[in-house]
Formats: C-alpha cells, sequence, structure tokens
C-alpha cells in the first residue's frame, strides 16, 4: 500500500501503520484521516495480519488535529471533520485484530484520541498527553470527552480537558491513560515484542476476548457475562481450540491456523 501521509509494512503476521507528516508533527488532516480510514479496512482483510502497531514518524506521534484547516471552518464543516475523525477512530476501535500504539512522543488533542482508541499503549518515556481544545475555543471532536473519562475516571478526564494541561508518560501511567512507559530507544522494540506474542496466540480467541471485553465494558454485568458464554462457546466449533488443548496434553509445540 502506498499513501501520501502514511507508511504501512509488514514483519511477518505484524503491521506497522505510521502517520507520516513529521514536518507537520503529524497533524491529523482530512486527507491523511481518509488514508487511515483506507488503511484500516485493508489491514482489517489481510489474513495475514494478526496484530497491527500504530506510530508516528519523527519526535512526534500525533501532535492533534491541523489548526490550520480547522481554523476556518464553519458549523457545519466543523461538524463534519468531526465525524470523519470520530468514524475513523471508532472503526481501529472495533477492528477485530489487536491495535497496539507506541507513543513516541506528543500526543495531543486528535493525537491523544487516535491513542485511545486503540486497545494497549505503550509510550516513550517523551512521551506527552493531553486534550488542549479548549486553549483554542474548541472541545475534543475525536472521542476526547468519551474516551477519555472511560480510561481514566470522569473527575480526572474534566480536569485534563477543562484545564487544557500537558501531562507526561509517568502521569499518564499513573491515571491509568497508559499501560507502560518505556525509553524511547526500545519503544518500537517492545511494541513489536508484544505484537508476536499477541500474534503467536489463537487469532479467533484473541479477537473473541476483543469483541467480549468492548461489548462487555458498555452493558450490564448479567447482559456481560451472558455475552462471554456465547463466545466462549463459539471457540469450540474451531481447529484453533482442538490443536491448542491437543498440543497441551502431548505437551507440544502449538501450530493455530486461524480457522
Amino acid at each position: 500500500m502506498e499513501f501520501k501521509n502514511i507508511l504501512v509494512e509488514k514483519e511477518g503476521n505484524v503491521a506497522i501503520m505510521t502517520i507520516n507528516r513529521p514536518a507537520s508533527l503529524n497533524a491529523l488532516n482530512s486527507e491523511t484521516l481518509k488514508e487511515l480510514d483506507i488503511a484500516i479496512d485493508v489491514l482489517a482483510e489481510d489474513e495475514e495480519v494478526l496484530a497491527v502497531i500504530l506510530t508516528g514518524a519523527g519526535k512526534a506521534f500525533v501532535a492533534g488535529a491541523d489548526i490550520t484547516e480547522m481554523k476556518d471552518l464553519n458549523v457545519n464543516q466543523g461538524r463534519k471533520f468531526g465525524l470523519l475523525g470520530n468514524k475513523v477512530f471508532r472503526k481501529l476501535e472495533i477492528m477485530e485484530k489487536p491495535v497496539i500504539v507506541a507513543v513516541n512522543g506528543f500526543a495531543l488533542g486528535g493525537g491523544c484520541e487516535i491513542s485511545m482508541a486503540c486497545d494497549i499503549r505503550l509510550a516513550s518515556a517523551k512521551a506527552k498527553f493531553g486534550q488542549p481544545e479548549v486553549g483554542l475555543g474548541i472541545t475534543p471532536g475525536f472521542g476526547g470527552t468519551q474516551r477519555l473519562p472511560r480510561l481514566v475516571g470522569a473527575s480526572m478526564a474534566k480536569q485534563l480537558i477543562f484545564t487544557g494541561e500537558i501531562i507526561g508518560a509517568e502521569e499518564a501511567l499513573r491515571i491509568g491513560l497508559v499501560n507502560k512507559v518505556v525509553e524511547p530507544e526500545k519503544l518500537m522494540e517492545e511494541a513489536k515484542e508484544m505484537a508476536k506474542k499477541i500474534a503467536n496466540n489463537a487469532p479467533i480467541a484473541v479477537k473473541l476476548c476483543k469483541a467480549a471485553i468492548n461489548r462487555g465494558v458498555q452493558c450490564d454485568i448479567d447482559t456481560a457475562i451472558s455475552y462471554e458464554a456465547e463466545v466462549f462457546g463459539e471457540c469450540f466449533s474451531t481447529e484453533d481450540q482442538k490443536e491448542g488443548m491437543t498440543a497441551f496434553v502431548e505437551k507440544r509445540d502449538k501450530c493455530f491456523r486461524n480457522k
């Protein structure tokens, strides 16, 4: 796949998607969002890809949405831009394959929002997070007011959004915004190692786990447990379940086939 603003490459069963506008600190404009939309569809359909890593080129992850594009938008154009970002981020969030984000620098505004749409967040020790939109006269528009409180709690989300405060990686770890902080030079190594570990497990089981978690956190516990029982049962229709359990009993290596 060739794009103007993003790079997509594969290493075995792991795809690496890099937002590649370093001169603009990888700011998200409409063109970049549309390219991400296409790339996510392609990776979702690629049977070889079992895990995805998202990162940014240069010193920033994503410094935000492109302010030069946004500043002259009217009401309808602003709404349309917000809906585009939300559509793409939601597609990333619900794609069946696990997505690890490797935040290598600034993750502000839209950058923080796209990181929150990923399943697992790894941060460089130099990473910075924030939703500074109120300082520009707008609200977060790509899901920040919704995903941030789900991750860190309503009160902390309000503090970050109302103040526009930018926090470092260790504070992001403390409040539960990221999973792990690593040294900058080891960030991609850590992300690839985790992605390969995920890819070595039964792909259908991983897919169903993601679906169960995403669905379960949005509903009451009884409905969630009922859904878990359904996906648990579904696993027993797969060849991978037979292979995984047989290999365990026979004390040999597993060979999953995504079937």
